[in-house]
């Protein structure tokens, strides 16, 4: 455990596309225990930064240290659970809700291994958490959008991670489900996990988020408000429903590993 409980620590971070800058001078220190909302406009930089924060975007400029460690020398991977809006091919590759909520637990060097008994039970309990071991032999795409996202909140679960990065929970789910999942997140959060949403509206979360991050404030600094909900009018209705997926082409990984 770190002293000062820092699982994030973002110093004066850069990244440039085609000679255009992404991301300006970003520094931020998230701790143990937060709940964040990520937002911002197009092309204001959250999924670039998730993705540098992954390991799977090269900065620059600039640091980024995970639990202490900087990312060339990080390694705990599993500490980290990317939970996705969707796992690309579920819906052409028949998948069970088990099988996905296992995968989580295959790493790239230990990838033909048996699964122990302390991964199937933490799948197990995972499931049950999220209130859907009943489905566990069914096929994912069988189940509803709801049920679906709650699946993939269980295979982040079921890794026992310690940052779980959430690309738009609510997005596309009816007001049923959205109570359901908000109800799991603060269940989630009461475990004391770090948890990062990238979103658009704080509207269905916002009594759980105790950190806003808006990006897209100028050419020259990319954080325009870093503070507690609600997020002043001038940053509070700045967000566009079009998103790029944090992992779209791939197969999203728990436990990411550069």
């Amino acid at each position: 455990m770190l002293m000062n409980n820092s699982v994030i620590n973002i110093e004066r971070l850069c990244v440039e596309f085609d000679g255009e800058h992404v991301l300006e001078d970003v520094n931020i220190e998230i701790m143990a225990g937060e709940f964040v909302a990520l937002l911002g406009p197009n092309g204001s930089g959250k999924t670039t930064l998730i993705r540098a924060i992954l390991g799977l975007e090269h900065p620059d400029h600039g640091k980024i240290t995970l639990f202490g460690t900087t990312l060339k020398r990080f390694k705990d991977w599993h500490r980290i659970a990317l939970v996705p809006q969707r796992l690309p091919g579920a819906s052409s590759i028949p998948v069970s809700v088990w099988e996905t909520v296992m995968s989580g637990q295959i790493r790239p060097r230990s990838r033909w291994r048996l699964f122990s008994r302390s991964e199937k039970m933490s799948a197990t309990q995972a499931l049950k958490d999220v209130d859907l071991w009943d489905r566990r032999r069914d096929r994912l795409d069988a189940l509803s959008g709801g049920q679906q996202r709650r699946v993939l909140v269980a295979r982040a679960l079921a890794c026992q991670a310690d940052i779980l990065v959430m690309d738009e929970p609510t997005a596309g789910l009816d007001s049923a489900n959205v109570a359901a999942l908000s109800l799991l997140l603060a269940g989630i959060k009461e475990q004391g996990k770090t948890i990062i949403v990238v979103t658009h509206e704080l509207d269905d979360i916002e009594h759980l988020v105790t950190r806003a991050i808006v990006l897209g404030a100028s050419k020259h600094q990319s954080v325009g408000y870093d503070g507690p909900p609600p997020v002043p009018g001038v940053f509070a209705h700045d967000h566009h429903h079009h998103h790029d997926a944090i992992i779209d082409k791939t197969p999203p990984v728990v436990g990411m590993q550069p």
